[in-house]
């Protein structure tokens, strides 16, 4: 079965203003996320990628321009299954302010029993993404081969449910997973597994630096803002 290459979208002027976005209109990539989505298509050189499927958002549209312009014969789709989990009542605040929700500890501690408030469970946020990698896993081998190549450019819980999905963790588990913005998350997949051939990739260590602040103990809700 194919391989997919999974991008979290560039660093966004949400992430840098620590709000939750979720499906809030005009969240574009700030000038760090526009340079890192420049880069992707030097980053990908040579890989024949055969699809892209991309979140509507417009940060993860935004993401993929560049790869787009420097391949002309590619074809990009959009699935709003993949799209960012749906918050609900907390899209657009301060997650310093959703730090004290008696919620956050359950997002946290307990996510496959999460719904927010007007929006989603983090189980059903899982699932659709889920079905929608295997349906176009099926229709990118269809078309091109078994070895084909795609890329899908999503969110940040968005591509840790799915690294949990192919490594058969618990969805309460995938917390654990970090992937930072703009950064390349592998699985291939085979008729029996998948295998996960690269977690988070950047090229960059800078968010291996200590920092001044200690880093936080709980895991940031839609994904944090990457390295400074």
């Amino acid at each position: 079965m194919p391989t997919l290459i999974l991008v979290r979208h560039g660093r966004s002027t949400a992430n840098t203003s620590a709000v939750l976005a979720g499906w809030t209109p005009g969240v574009a990539l700030d000038e760090r996320g526009t340079a890192q989505a420049a880069a992707l298509p030097g980053r990908l050189a040579g890989v024949p990628i055969a699809e892209v499927v991309a979140s509507p958002l417009q940060r993860c549209q935004e993401t993929i321009r560049p790869l787009l312009d420097a391949r002309p014969g590619l074809t990009a789709h959009t699935d709003d299954r993949v799209g960012e989990a749906h918050y609900g009542d907390w899209s657009g605040r301060k997650l310093a302010e959703l730090k004290d929700e008696p919620l956050m500890e359950v997002v946290q501690a307990h996510p496959s029993a999460a719904a927010f408030p007007g929006g989603e469970s983090m189980r059903a946020m899982q699932t659709r993404a889920a079905e929608a990698v295997r349906e176009w896993n099926a229709r990118v081998e269809r078309d091109h081969g078994a070895d084909a190549v795609w890329l899908l450019c999503s969110h940040g819980d968005i591509i840790k449910s799915l690294v949990a999905d192919a490594l058969g963790l618990h969805l309460d588990l995938f917390q654990r997973i970090s992937v930072e913005p703009c950064s390349v998350t592998v699985i291939r997949h085979t008729r029996l597994r998948p295998f996960l051939v690269r977690l988070g990739d950047t090229g960059d260590f800078a968010s291996l630096v200590p920092r001044e602040e200690p880093p936080a103990q709980d895991a940031t809700v839609g994904g944090d803002a990457g390295a400074p």
